[in-house]
């Protein structure tokens, strides 16, 4: 066995032992020997492998498996710019605290800065945004060596999952391998590709086959580590009786609806879809300056990091409120500077508010969200809000949805009805549009038999910029997703917002409308999926119900009427209130 194969499977070996269950890989040479030993687990049935020829692909289909499953991922790449097309998806797993581990394959390091083919320093690619890095030395066929490798994996590991008390994040191991690349012939470790040909047997894919010191790893990880549980985490000051205490929650935080069930008020960035008694006007009723007025809460506690709707900043940043934030104290949001004490652990939520204020919120809460919806039903799908609340209300329960960045949120908090039973996704951690189809893949291959269906809301913009998400070869895991796509023949939100003005309007267009004009069923069915285009409820009722494999059901929405839509939303609750 040749040094190279032998630190790669024991570098695989001891991911699966440490609970590994998918992992991405992009095709290289120089990553051949982890390649080649993620393709004997996967053929022994001890790991799930998915192959994508692109690596910015391949990044955020592993955090969407992140973040479906809630374990650590792992992504492989070979050398060079193959590395640097993960910073995206490295980013978002910063941002967003999904576990991610970063296998990138290396020249050895006497070929950095000499003007060797493929090779940069890949050491600092990724910055402060790691939560781990380790580069392994050059393997040499010498004992001693096993334990490091182990290790040092073990390491990485526990820093992508939090166990050190840190957030969930991203790991990086760098590692150098040198010539041959591939396993020596014969050899016992290598699977064989026939069909119907044995695979290894039990211990075979850790062989000796010459090598100096036995490869075998002990009964679990290598060196076990103790995740901290967060029920068992501190929490901010628990709101006292009669208090006039609101919560705020963003899009994803999956504590809005049980907080809201035990009788307090949560206004989330998910609306109605939150669950629960949240509040689905609440943001309406933050952008409402005279009921609000008449309704501030004395304190704030805030479930995550919001960070879509402005007036849910600037009552954060109102020094007459005082605001807790239940977060990892190593990564909390803060932008004005109030913040008064960070936890991760949930409040006792005994304490109820002030009976005759809660009931306040509630009200105005049932009075806006009948005023939505009045405008709402005098629309059809071709309004981005009408395509939104439609399809929260008619997807079945213990849904999971996967949604984009830009106008689609924002849509989500203004009109969706309140409802049970949804699970939302979002890579809000830096909140770009890349990568999202590759997430709502990787989602959606996460899925178990006792969820119901993953259904993903984009808008074109964003479903283009991830096209190559599509592209899953025909050996590969194959997910169930639906894939809706609000198709506006451009950017819609820089409409409402300042770029819309109408004195930028000679440039607007060009640099930020942005029309592409593209066929999204061309493209959809170039790489062999279904597509169905829906202009009424009813189309997108009988699509989401015709699932199988993946299906892009496209609705074409305004760009130049969502301003006047929402402008006219917003004056509807203000009015009734």
């Amino acid at each position: 066995m040749n040094p190279s194969t032998a630190l790669a499977r024991v570098l695989v070996d001891e991911l699966i032992a440490c609970g590994l269950t998918d992992a991405v890989l992009a095709p290289g040479s120089r990553n051949a020997p982890l390649s080649l030993a993620l393709h004997a687990a996967d053929a022994a049935g001890r790991v799930r492998l998915h192959v994508r020829i692109d690596e910015r692909t391949a990044g955020f289909l592993a955090l969407g498996l992140a973040r479906g499953s809630g374990r650590p991922v792992v992504v492989v790449t070979t050398s060079g710019t193959a590395v640097a097309n993960l910073h995206p998806a490295v980013l978002e797993a910063a941002h967003g605290q999904v576990p991610l581990v970063v296998l990138s394959a290396d020249r050895p390091p006497w070929l950095r800065g000499v003007g060797a083919n493929q090779t940069i320093d890949q050491r600092a690619l990724f910055g402060p945004a790691l939560r781990f890095f380790h580069e392994f030395g050059v393997a040499t066929t010498r004992p001693g060596q096993q334990a490091h490798w182990r290790s040092m994996t073990g390491r990485a590991w526990s820093a992508a999952a939090g166990s050190w008390g840190s957030p969930s994040g991203p790991a990086q191991l760098n590692v150098p391998l040198t010539e041959p690349l591939l396993p020596d012939v014969p050899d016992a470790g290598a699977v064989p590709d026939a069909p119907g040909a044995p695979g290894p047997g039990p211990g075979d894919h850790l062989a000796l086959d010459g090598w100096p010191e036995p490869l075998s790893g002990r009964a679990g990880p290598w060196t076990g580590t103790v995740t901290p549980v967060l029920a068992d985490a501190p929490a901010v000051p628990a709101p006292a009786s009669g208090e006039r205490v609101r919560f705020v929650a963003d899009l994803t935080h999956p504590w809005a609806s049980l907080v809201a069930d035990a009788g307090h008020l949560v206004v989330a960035e998910a609306g109605g879809a939150a669950g629960g008694r949240a509040l689905a006007a609440g943001i309406h009723l933050l952008s409402a300056p005279g009921f609000l007025a008449a309704a501030r809460p004395d304190r704030v506690i805030v479930l995550g990091r919001p960070t879509l709707f402005r007036p849910v900043q600037q009552l954060l940043g109102d020094p007459r409120v005082t605001v807790d934030v239940v977060a990892h104290p190593a990564a909390y949001a803060d932008p004005s500077g109030t913040v008064r004490s960070v936890a991760p652990g949930l409040p006792d939520l005994g304490n109820l508010p002030d009976e005759q204020w809660a009931g306040r919120w509630r009200e105005a809460d049932a009075v806006a969200g009948r005023a939505v919806g009045r405008v709402i039903d005098g629309l059809d799908l071709s309004a981005s809000p009408r395509l939104v609340r439609d399809l929260v209300a008619l997807l079945p329960a213990r849904s999971t949805l996967v949604v984009g960045s830009s106008q689609p949120p924002r849509d989500l908090a203004l009109t969706a009805p309140p409802r049970d039973g949804l699970r939302l996704i979002a890579n809000r951690g830096v909140a770009g549009i890349d990568g999202t189809v590759s997430t709502a893949v990787g989602a959606a291959l996460a899925a178990t038999p006792a969820d119901g269906p993953t259904v993903a809301l984009l808008g074109d913009l964003t479903f283009l910029h991830d096209l190559t998400g599509l592209i899953i070869g025909p050996a590969e895991p194959r997910p169930e997703l639906t894939i809706v796509v609000g198709n506006n023949d451009g950017g819609a939100i820089f409409g409402t917002l300042e770029s819309g003005d109408p004195a930028h309007a000679p440039a607007f267009e060009r640099v930020f409308g942005t029309p592409h004009g593209a066929e999204l069923a061309a493209a959809v069915t170039a790489f062999g999926h279904r597509y169905t285009r829906a202009g009424t409820t009813a189309d997108l009722d009988a699509a989401l119900r015709n699932r199988g494999g993946v299906h892009v059901v496209e609705v074409r929405t305004s760009r130049t009427d969502l301003a006047a839509v929402l402008a006219t939303i917003g004056e509807a609750v203000r009015g009734a209130l």
